[in-house]
């Protein structure tokens, strides 16, 4: 479904500042794959999802998606087949637009439609129908202004928008880190429910350890631009938060210096 192949990509390139975000990446993902990712800042965790979304071109490498070659491909004609959900709860919407209009939008360019801010009935049920699966209550405000709802509400709004039609590849980046800990859990539980109803291929970029251990069916970790562990089925189910960590220290000589990660795998 999803193949990278040596992907580099050099920042600042020939000056004091020059950085390796990505080197010689290989990443493959089969069909349905949940894939969570964890990391310390400056893995290369975002910088992986910028690549695979054409927010830039590699210096080197290639990326295929589901048989085609995008690693020249454009960003906007990228976004028709990959969905993507960022941390930010601003980000993803139009804050002065309606739930039902952000929807409307995200199922036109998703089905390759002129845009419209006015759907059909039969789009509306559609809407309500899936918006209601999230058990939230928004099916009942659908003529709300996004801009009004809170974090958890926003989220779920755009996790929908990104799934209305159902993309070959979700990109999750970090998409519950800025919400409270009980939202979190919820939409976290939207998440899930909404992955394996449809049958998503997905990568989901997590500070929480625990949360990558016990969410999805492979879990791997970066570090410098490189995958260090790649952890599935039997092994990973029988890997603990300190497994981890002690296996990080003895690969990388060094203790992993984000404490907002090993604060989180404490609550």
């Amino acid at each position: 479904m999803l193949d990278i192949r040596n992907a580099v990509k050099i920042f600042e390139r020939g000056t004091s500042l020059e950085h390796t975000a990505l080197n010689r990446l290989n990443l493959h993902l089969d069909a349905e794959e949940f894939v969570t990712i964890i990391g310390s800042n400056g893995a290369g965790k975002s910088t992986l999802f910028n690549a695979i979304c054409g927010t830039f071109l590699l210096d080197e490498g290639s990326i295929v998606l589901a048989g085609q070659d995008i690693t020249y491909l454009k960003e906007h004609r990228r976004a028709l087949s990959i969905g993507r959900v960022f941390q930010d709860p601003m980000k993803g919407t139009a804050p002065h637009m309606t739930i039902e209009e952000n929807l409307s939008l995200a199922y036109s360019r998703a089905t390759a439609k002129p845009l419209s801010f006015a759907p059909s009935r039969k789009q509306v049920a559609l809407f309500k129908e899936r918006i209601a699966e999230f058990g939230m209550g928004l099916e009942d405000r659908m003529k709300t202004r996004v801009g009004l709802l809170s974090g958890g509400q926003r989220q779920a709004v755009t996790l929908l928008m990104c799934t209305i039609v159902p993309p070959k590849l979700l990109l999750l980046d970090e998409h519950t880190a800025a919400l409270d800990p009980a939202t979190a859990d919820k939409v976290m539980d939207i998440t899930r429910r909404t992955v394996a109803q449809y049958r998503l291929t997905t990568l989901m970029i997590t500070h929480n350890i625990a949360s990558a251990l016990s969410t999805g069916t492979r879990t791997i970790m970066m570090d410098e631009g490189q995958i260090l562990f790649d952890i599935s089925g039997g092994e990973r189910a029988n890997t603990t938060v300190d497994d981890l960590l002690r296996s990080y220290s003895a690969s990388r000589h060094k203790a992993l210096d984000n404490d907002r990660m090993l604060l989180q795998d404490k609550r």
